[in-house]
């Protein structure tokens, strides 16, 4: 952005983008990679409404337990499972990923 200062959604998209594939990370994660730890809610809200899900790849979000989204907002957890799973990441029968293996912590570009 040019002079316009990044809104908060913006700045989640960004962070969206440098998460690698075949590893995954948590709403809180993305907050506090933004300086506001307590706004992992509002992470989640800006992936509901993301405006190109190709582009920016919320299907790497999951909670601080490494659980899938139920209500994922491009087609719920089993197309969510599936897009990891195309990644490599294993997804269990109960559609958790183990944070120790996959796990990534992004941090905030400036």
């Amino acid at each position: 952005m040019s002079t316009k200062q990044k809104t908060f959604f913006e700045r989640v998209y960004e962070v969206l983008v440098t998460i690698p594939r075949g590893n995954v990370t948590t709403y809180g994660d993305i907050a506090r990679a933004l300086g506001a730890p307590r706004s992992s809610r509002a992470v989640g809200y800006a992936l509901h409404v993301n405006p190109k899900p190709v582009e920016y790849p919320c299907h790497r979000v999951v909670n601080r337990f490494g659980r899938l989204a139920p209500a994922f907002a491009f087609g719920g957890e089993q197309v969510q499972r599936s897009l990891l799973e195309s990644e490599g990441v294993e997804v269990s029968d109960d559609f958790c990923v183990d944070l120790s293996v996959y796990g990534f912590h992004p941090s905030a570009k400036e």
